[in-house]
């Protein structure tokens, strides 16, 4: 079996670096957005051209970055959403609403301080982890029936 996972949410440790490097060896693909936060704040202005209003400018990068969220939840088996210390990440939880949404099977990384905050976030998810190993054991787990040693 194969899984094809999309790794959603803060881009702002290095969580999915983690994740991958925790995964290597196993039947495991990975997708995300773009990680590159200037890259995806400017990605609709710079495409699209620019805008005055902040607003305007924001929407077409939200616009365009949800073309390549979009399909990596689609294609996803398993979502994967961090939720950080530093940022509210409004835009994974809305991720994790679509995924929810489509069927997927959503893992919830967070710390315990959002535990209330994403109490309905939490509810919809099949797993809520704590450390980016936690997900590379389910992985594994899932993959070969294997437990962490």
């Amino acid at each position: 079996m194969t899984l094809n996972v999309y790794l959603s949410g803060e881009i702002h440790t290095d969580w999915r670096e983690q994740i991958i490097k925790g995964a290597s060896g196993m039947d495991v693909t990975f997708n995300s957005p773009v990680t590159d936060h200037a890259a995806s704040d400017d990605c609709g202005v710079a495409i699209l051209g620019g805008e005055d209003d902040k607003y305007w400018h924001d929407h077409k990068g939200a616009m365009v970055n949800a073309i390549r969220t979009r399909k990596g939840i689609a294609d996803a088996d398993v979502v994967v959403v961090r939720f950080g210390d530093k940022y509210k990440q409004w835009n994974a939880a809305f991720d994790a609403g679509c995924a929810s949404a489509l069927g997927k099977s959503l893992i919830i990384l967070q710390p315990p301080e959002h535990d209330h905050a994403l109490k309905e976030v939490d509810a919809a998810a099949l797993a809520v982890a704590r450390e980016p190993g936690q997900v590379v054991d389910i992985l594994r787990y899932v993959l070969d029936g294997s437990l962490p040693s």
